[in-house]
């Protein structure tokens, strides 16, 4: 398997870049949690989705 060094190393500098440029004005988090909702709906469709117990404490 040959890789192709010059686009590996594009695509690492793109994804930093764009890492701390959303980092830096607060939207990263908001791009992870997009990411964590298509992952369930993914695990979703597949079927294999547990349920989840919720625990409510009372103070």
């Amino acid at each position: 398997m040959k890789i192709q060094w010059q686009k590996l190393w594009f695509k690492i500098i793109l994804w930093l870049g764009a890492e701390i440029l959303l980092t830096s004005i607060g939207l990263d988090e908001l791009a992870d949690y997009s990411e964590f909702l298509c992952q369930q709906q993914e695990i979703a469709l597949m079927g294999k989705a547990h349920p989840t117990l919720t625990v409510n404490f009372i103070f």
